[in-house]
């Protein structure tokens, strides 16, 4: 009797061995992967001691966390007050362009911690009824961030409108401006395409695309169509230019933004003076989508909506074609003001 209960005491202690030594083993192995998969976290420990001008640790978990639940109005002025929380004027502004790649480039660009986004369109300088409630309401539009944060926004609607340039300029004339550009005749073709889908819920008809780009009476390009002047980059830009030097603009490639988004925002990291942060583990190709997401970190991914990406329909090529020939003497042009050469045709 006493021989079967010593064996079955040593049966019962082996089973817990095994089991402590698994749990051992799992713990090794889990903190060895995360090891390996820390693209942003810790900060202090892959770019050496930080200095009083970077952002604290923190900072990635109220981005996250807390910086939410601000946004939606459920924090008290003393929990705000106590994370020495504000809302800031933006430091930066994507002012365009249209079916460029804002909503992308924004999104990309939050994935740096140094970077809190506006979540929405605030529409503040091309809007003369909001432009009238004054910069304070401006300001409180914006999201909750630290000091030493940069806030940004995105409004394309701000590259076309005349009055917007001097609006900014007397907020702010050293600010940092980003604007994102496409291939201009496939451009006008997305910004046809969302106007299209737009009429098409509606249940309303719509002209074809080469009846609005083309002047039925002379054959020739239409520039009173609004998505072939916002695709004539060079004249938004030298009204631009009136009020802010050329090096305070960086233009983006929002084609390669699409296929090799990493040196872009890398670029981008560079003319707004951040550190660099965001890595090729940040971003991974979604198969299904076609294109990019985002991954803040091994628990949180995130993919732009499903309204990114439309199909566009079949454009007549000799329509193509003439836009093609049409935007090509302004393409170089914008490439002579700004530096930069697209391999555009």
């Amino acid at each position: 009797m006493l021989f079967k209960q010593q064996a079955l005491l040593r049966q019962k202690l082996f089973v817990l061995g095994s089991l402590a030594i698994g749990s051992l083993l799992y713990l090794v192995a889990r903190v060895g992967s995360l090891d390996r998969l820390q693209p942003l976290c810790p900060i202090d420990g892959r770019f050496g001691p930080r200095s009083q001008d970077e952002i604290p640790l923190r900072a990635l978990q109220f981005k996250r966390g807390l910086l939410h639940e601000f946004r939606k109005g459920n924090a008290t002025k003393e929990q705000i007050r106590l994370h020495n929380l504000v809302q800031q004027l933006p430091k930066a502004i994507i002012i365009g362009v249209r079916k460029g790649g804002t909503r992308a480039l924004l999104e990309m660009l939050n994935l740096h911690p140094a970077v809190v986004k506006a979540s929405q369109e605030i529409h503040f300088f091309d809007n003369d009824e909001n432009y009238a409630k004054g910069i304070e309401w401006y300001r409180k539009k914006m999201p909750f961030s630290y000091p030493h944060q940069i806030t940004i926004e995105k409004s394309p609607a701000y590259f076309i409108t005349e009055e917007v340039p001097e609006r900014i300029y007397k907020m702010n004339s050293s600010i940092k401006l980003l604007i994102i550009v496409r291939e201009p005749t496939t451009r006008a073709i997305s910004d046809y395409t969302q106007v299209l889908e737009g009429k098409e819920r509606k249940n309303k008809t719509y002209y074809k695309f080469e009846k609005l780009a083309i002047d039925p009476n002379t054959c020739e390009v239409n520039t009173k169509y609004k998505a072939v002047r916002t695709s004539i980059y060079t004249k938004h830009l030298e009204r631009w230019l009136k009020y802010f030097p050329i090096e305070q603009f960086h233009i983006v490639d929002g084609d390669r933004l699409i296929t090799e988004p990493l040196p872009e925002l890398q670029l981008v990291e560079k003319f707004l003076n951040l550190p660099p942060r965001i890595s090729q583990y940040n971003l991974y190709f979604n198969a299904t989508r076609g294109f990019y997401c985002l991954r803040f970190n091994i628990v949180f991914n995130k993919c732009l909506a499903g309204s990114k990406g439309r199909i566009h329909p079949e454009v007549d090529t000799s329509v193509i074609t003439k836009l093609r020939k049409f935007f090509h003497p302004f393409n170089q042009k914008f490439y002579q003001i700004t530096g930069r050469t697209f391999n555009w045709p």
